[in-house]
């Protein structure tokens, strides 16, 4: 029996949430340019690979997100166990995440990778942030500095980018 979820019209849920927040309609982001992707330079079994993902995880102890706008994001030492995880978000569903926190940061398939030998190693440090900030200029110019920073910090070949 297929128990998948139907799919989420996001465009319609984003300006009915914006509406219901009293903020002025989104604007979506638009690039006319090709989008930025370097072709990989190295084999995966090579490279130090970090995750980022804007599900609003963060770890048992740290503060969960707030609900508006909220730029902040958390450092995850991925040497945790999954299962002190948590996630805080006003956009999602969080049930399933809640039940598998692996369907929004996928922290124990990389592991697994990493042990395989599929990727030379997990970044001792991933990144989360919740997603669905109203502002893509304060993101650009404010959070995605920052977790730029931290990856030449942790020296990353490859980010995983999981969004929520």
């Amino acid at each position: 029996m297929d128990q998948r979820q139907d799919p989420i019209d996001y465009i319609e849920r984003t300006r009915s949430q914006y509406d219901a927040l009293g903020y002025e309609p989104y604007t979506w982001v638009e690039y006319s340019a090709a989008p930025p992707w370097t072709a990989l330079s190295k084999p995966l079994n090579e490279m130090n690979i970090a995750l980022i993902a804007s599900g609003g995880i963060y770890a048992h102890g740290q503060i969960a997100f707030h609900h508006k706008d909220d730029l902040s994001y958390r450092i995850i030492d991925t040497e945790i166990e999954s299962t002190q995880l948590r996630t805080s978000h006003f956009a999602y569903d969080m049930t399933p995440a809640r039940e598998n926190i692996n369907v929004v940061f996928p922290i124990d398939t990389l592991k697994t990778l990493a042990h395989q030998g599929i990727i030379r190693s997990l970044s001792r440090r991933a990144y989360t942030f919740m997603g669905g900030i109203y502002s893509a200029r304060k993101v650009r110019d404010l959070l995605a500095p920052h977790l730029l920073k931290a990856l030449q910090e942790d020296e990353v070949d490859l980010a995983l980018l999981v969004p929520a």
